[in-house]
C-alpha cells in the first residue's frame, strides 16, 4: 500500500478531529490501523490522541475522588455523632464465658491480671464494641491529619471521667 497525498491529508484532516486510528484506516481502505500509526508517527503529527479508554480512565478517576470525598466525609461524620452523643451506657463488666453477640468485647485490664474483665455493654450492629470503644477501635481514615489537638484533649478527658465516674 502506497501513500498519496490524497490519503495523507485525509489522514491529517482525521487525526486533527481526533478520530482513531482504527477508525480512520476503515475511512481510507486498503490499509491497517497500524499503517495509519506508523504513518501519523512519521508526519510527526500531535502526540497520541486521547482514546475512549483513557476518557474512560480519566472519569473513573474523577468519579472515583469524588466517591471518595464523600466516602471519608461520611465516616469522619459517623464518629463525630458518637462523639458528640456523650450518652454512653455504663460498663456491665463480663468474663469471657458471659459474653454473647450482642455484648461489647472491649477487654478492660490483662489477661493475666485476676480483674481482668469484658467491657460488656450493648455492641452496635455489626461492630464487637460499644459506642465508647468503636471510637477507639474504629479511627476515620486520615484522623491524625484531619483533627486539632483541642478536639482530642476534650474527648481524651470526657472519656476518662466517663470511664473513672463507673
Amino acid at each position: 500500500m502506497s501513500w498519496n497525498d490524497e490519503k495523507v491529508s485525509k489522514l491529517k484532516e482525521l487525526w486533527g478531529k481526533g478520530n482513531t486510528a482504527s477508525q480512520i484506516a476503515e475511512i481510507i481502505g486498503g490499509i491497517s490501523r497500524n499503517a495509519v500509526i506508523g504513518k501519523a508517527h512519521r508526519l510527526n503529527l500531535s502526540a497520541k490522541i486521547k482514546t475512549r479508554a483513557a476518557n474512560i480512565g480519566n472519569r473513573i478517576t474523577s468519579n472515583n475522588q469524588n466517591n471518595l470525598d464523600k466516602l471519608k466525609r461520611g465516616r469522619k461524620s459517623k464518629f463525630k455523632s458518637l462523639i458528640i452523643e456523650k450518652d454512653f451506657e455504663p460498663e456491665n463488666p463480663k468474663q469471657l464465658e458471659e459474653l454473647d453477640e450482642n455484648s461489647c468485647k472491649w477487654p478492660i485490664g490483662h489477661p493475666d491480671e485476676k480483674t481482668f474483665y469484658f467491657c460488656g455493654r450493648s455492641s452496635l450492629k455489626d461492630f464487637s464494641y460499644c459506642k465508647l470503644h468503636l471510637l477507639y477501635a474504629y479511627q476515620p481514615k486520615g484522623k491524625k491529619d484531619d483533627s486539632n489537638d483541642k478536639d482530642k484533649e476534650e474527648i481524651q478527658e470526657y472519656n476518662e471521667k466517663k470511664i473513672n465516674s463507673l
